[in-house]
């Protein structure tokens, strides 16, 4: 059975990983609340919310885990050329509400969205205190691309990304690999698999195995 938070648990009151659900794959507690200590005792646990409008925040350990490795991006040659021709800058945290605000707006495959206004709020917070950044792309000094999420050691949890350009998410993410050495990130987590972080150079890694990296990192 799922486990209930109360938003009156301690913060670091999660079950063990073991206890995620089959079905939903990854599933691992309900409640609680998106306030700061919550939200980084369980990033530093492999765990994050990921929830729709009128459910309660559900919290996800999922094994097999996606992860990219710096070392195992692909730069195909679509982007290569997209990166050399189409004029764009590359820049860290200089508008990161705005890079939120553009993943939770609807998309044309994806009319809703799960990033609430809670969530974004809660995002900000992380963001003012430190912990969450946004790696974006501009051209002509307007924001067209952008990843954001949660850096904690050597590990940036990844969250969304989005494009009003084409390539300019892959764009955003190959700027963050390229400075990883720079930022100390040895590991993206990218969470759930999917056929666009796949083609990017994303694989499963074993949630046994990706908890052992999260420990010392």
């Amino acid at each position: 059975m799922i486990t209930w938070l109360s938003p009156d648990d301690p913060p670091e009151r999660f079950p063990p990983h073991e206890a995620a659900l089959r079905d939903p794959p990854g599933l691992l507690a309900a409640g609680g609340d998106l306030k700061f200590e919550r939200l980084v005792a369980a990033y530093e646990r492999g765990i994050f919310p990921w929830y729709s409008p009128g459910q309660p925040v559900l919290w996800w350990s999922p094994d097999p885990r996606e992860v990219l490795l710096p070392r195992e991006f692909h730069r195909s040659r679509r982007l290569e050329q997209t990166l050399r021709t189409r004029g764009f800058q590359w820049l860290a945290n200089r508008d990161f509400a705005g890079v939120v605000a553009a993943c939770a707006a609807p998309r044309a495959r994806s009319p809703g969205t799960w990033i609430t206004p809670e969530m974004a709020a809660a995002y900000c917070d992380l963001h003012q205190r430190g912990l969450a950044h946004s790696y974006e792309v501009w051209r002509a000094e307007r924001l067209v691309g952008g990843v954001y999420g949660v850096r904690l050691g050597r590990v940036f949890f990844g969250e969304s990304m989005f494009s009003r350009e084409p390539d300019a998410s892959k764009a955003a993410l190959a700027g963050l690999v390229e400075h990883c050495g720079a930022l100390g990130i040895d590991l993206i987590d990218c969470q759930l698999p999917s056929a666009h972080l796949r083609s990017l150079g994303s694989r499963a890694m074993p949630r046994r195995q990706f908890l052992r990296f999260l420990q010392p990192a």
